[in-house]
């Protein structure tokens, strides 16, 4: 015998599991996000004493990027579940993920800015 009779079924099942993996994963990067955006915009200021609203616009950047992380989570997990159900496969929408890049790489480099020259 050429291995179980329900391959088809157990795959089918595997990337089932995958797609819920894959949508915890975008919402725990989305409230990773948001923790950031409370130690930079809240935690950071008060243990600086000096300018804060520098701090402030980059935590509600960070708050911005978790919420479009948590929104993304579930219109992701529907499409690609609807997906599988078709046998086909979802890709992710590249103007999307590439502004979540963009959005990363700039409070990226705003944070490293703030790191080397706040007080």
């Amino acid at each position: 015998m050429h291995g179980d009779p329900d391959e088809a079924g157990d795959a089918t099942r595997r990337t089932h599991l995958a797609n819920e993996r894959t949508y915890l994963a975008w919402w725990r990067t989305g409230l990773a996000s948001l923790a950031v955006s409370v130690g930079t915009g809240k935690l950071v200021p008060e243990l600086t004493g000096g300018v804060q609203w520098p701090f402030t616009v980059a935590g509600a950047g960070f708050a911005l990027l978790g919420i479009a992380f948590i929104a993304y989570a579930g219109m992701r997990h529907r499409r690609v579940r609807d997906a599988i159900a078709r046998g086909e496969f979802e890709h992710p929408d590249e103007a999307f993920v590439t502004a979540l890049a963009v959005a990363g790489t700039l409070l990226g480099l705003l944070v490293l800015l703030l790191v080397l020259v706040a007080r």
